[in-house]
């Protein structure tokens, strides 16, 4: 018996990018119009990997610095709600790049909300991607938005919250580009409700 359920939602790539290093000053990315995956994620990219040292997110789990499974090779973000950022922050749009985008997607509502675990599938190549969860907002970007737009970045945390997408790990590799669906399979499940 099948554990996911196909939706009928799917969502349209409208960017594609990769951070090519890690900094703990400003985003710095790169778009591209395609791109192959493999199981370590996109091979330019600084999240790229099996592995990764654990981060200020799993703290409760391991110290800082541990070799963890890479579940963030990949951030996933909804045009909606970078949309709802901008006009939360005042500005007309906020760039991708600056968000530290891998996939910008339009189509699926509430998108940073999606269940962890559900599978992006592209239609035209299988390409699978496995969501992790939500994304946090990130004081790095707030730096970048601030440096590109003085006095827009610094409220960016609180107008980011619960909008800044989901984290990812690719599950079948494969071949994205701008244009393509994502469908979004979920956990047939119920809420955990303890």
């Amino acid at each position: 018996m099948p554990a996911l359920t196909k939706t009928k939602y799917s969502g349209t790539i409208t960017h594609l990018g990769y951070m090519p290093t890690l900094s703990d000053g400003t985003v710095t990315s790169h778009t591209v119009d395609q791109m192959a995956m493999d199981f370590g994620g996109y091979d330019k990219d600084a999240h790229y990997g099996l592995t990764r040292p654990s981060c200020s997110r799993v703290t409760q789990q391991y110290p800082k610095g541990t070799d963890i499974r890479n579940t963030r090779q990949i951030s996933i973000l909804s045009a909606n709600e970078i949309a709802e950022i901008a006009a939360d922050l005042g500005l007309e749009a906020l760039d991708p790049l600056w968000l530290g985008a891998t996939i910008v997607i339009d189509g699926i509502p509430d998108f940073s909300h999606i269940p962890p675990s559900s599978r992006l599938q592209c239609e035209r190549t299988g390409l699978t991607l496995t969501v992790d969860m939500q994304n946090r907002p990130c004081h790095i970007v707030a730096k970048t938005i601030e440096e590109a737009e003085p006095g827009h970045g610094k409220t960016f945390k609180s107008a980011a919250n619960g909008k800044r997408g989901v984290t990812a790990w690719v599950e079948r590799i494969g071949e994205i580009q701008i244009g393509d669906q994502l469908t979004l399979h979920v956990p047939d499940q119920r809420a955990w409700a303890p």
